[in-house]
């Protein structure tokens, strides 16, 4: 039967009188032990406060809720057996109850919600203050949180979610079937071209925070990170472009993203098309990564400026006629998609399976 939050009962509970909370034991930085497969989770605010994976002992069990109290609170499930930074808290059920990866979903997403904003440096979230937080959850008939309710409704969300992407994952191979079988890298004949003579290449155009409007429209700024989208405005201006690449070229962060969709460009952005052929998204792809492979050389004291940018020199695989080789860089790229989506069905069948 599939559950609907909204056709439920609620109930507001203070963390203290249903959860266990207590501290971590620290393991300090100069005890680390390299190479192994204990996580360590640590105070930072992404990556499920994960770090990288020791070969110390474990001194917390999985199955548990982990919550920083040193800077914004952030809260994760740990699935595993881990070692902890200092300022990690965590939380498990006084009931008794193992709290498995869906439970542990419902009830970081609870916990998140009702501290959100709440909690900083200057107001940690800190274990006296977890204890008295109050959450809505599910309740039974008995005024109890409903956990068995939570967990079968995160299993139905992660059963919608699979079932959709293994939709597009379908869809996408089909797309991507079609590749021409090619020789690897190290079998094909490379040269260099300059940067100017492979693209054509247009400027963006400046658009102040002041003067932006919200829309939807993707606005790409000098950034490294979120496919270079900074904003989504209504604006439009002569900037307003698709299928390109967006290539920072106005500082020391050397970065390029391929815009399949229409967006608009700031003035830091240069957008490169294609000139011998028309661009696709395995094409664009490919030659993203080419243009990667100069993003060491360029620094704050040696800017990737425009003239630099149109003399850049960039290694091509090559064909017969000494020209960049278009066919194969478009092939390369679907195998490798063709090669890796199969891959990744057989993994997550196996392991759908298992749990």
């Amino acid at each position: 039967m599939e559950i609907d939050l909204k056709n439920i009962q609620w109930g507001e509970f203070e963390i203290g009188k249903i959860c266990n909370v207590t501290g971590t034991i620290t393991t300090h930085p100069s005890k680390l032990i390299k190479k192994g497969l204990t996580p360590r989770i640590t105070c930072a605010s992404t990556n499920n406060g994960f770090d990288d994976t020791y070969g110390n002992h474990p001194t917390e069990k999985g199955g548990v809720i982990t919550i920083d109290s040193a800077t914004v609170g952030y809260v994760s499930f740990q699935n595993a057996d881990f070692i902890a930074t200092d300022h990690v808290e965590k939380i498990s059920l006084k009931n008794g109850l193992k709290i498995n990866r869906h439970l542990g979903a419902f009830l970081v997403r609870a916990i998140s919600s009702s501290s959100l904003n709440k909690y900083g440096y200057g107001y940690k979230f800190s274990q006296s203050r977890i204890k008295k937080q109050k959450i809505l959850l599910p309740k039974t008939l008995q005024n109890e949180p409903d956990y068995a309710l939570m967990e079968q409704y995160m299993h139905q969300k992660e059963q919608e979610k699979i079932e959709k992407f293994q939709n597009y994952i379908a869809k996408r191979i089909e797309q991507v079937k079609d590749f021409k079988d090619v020789e690897p890298l190290n079998q094909k004949n490379w040269k260099e071209f300059f940067l100017e003579d492979v693209f054509n290449i247009k400027a963006g155009k400046r658009l102040t925070k002041a003067d932006m409007k919200k829309g939807s429209t993707p606005f790409i700024g000098a950034s490294d990170s979120n496919n270079g989208i900074t904003n989504f405005v209504s604006n439009i201006n002569s900037s307003l472009d698709s299928n390109i690449l967006g290539v920072n070229y106005n500082g020391s962060v050397v970065e390029n993203f391929y815009h399949p969709y229409k967006a608009i460009f700031s003035d830091d952005v240069k957008r490169l098309s294609l000139k011998e052929v028309e661009g696709n998204e395995f094409l664009y792809l490919f030659t993203k990564t080419i243009i990667l492979k100069q993003k060491s050389k360029f620094r704050y004291a040696y800017k990737f400026n425009e003239e630099r940018m149109l003399r850049q020199k960039l290694l091509f695989p090559i064909n017969k006629l000494n020209q960049p080789d278009y066919d194969y860089m478009e092939n390369y790229i679907k195998k490798l998609e063709h090669t890796n989506l199969l891959k990744y069905l057989t993994i997550k069948t196996s392991t759908t399976l298992k749990n």
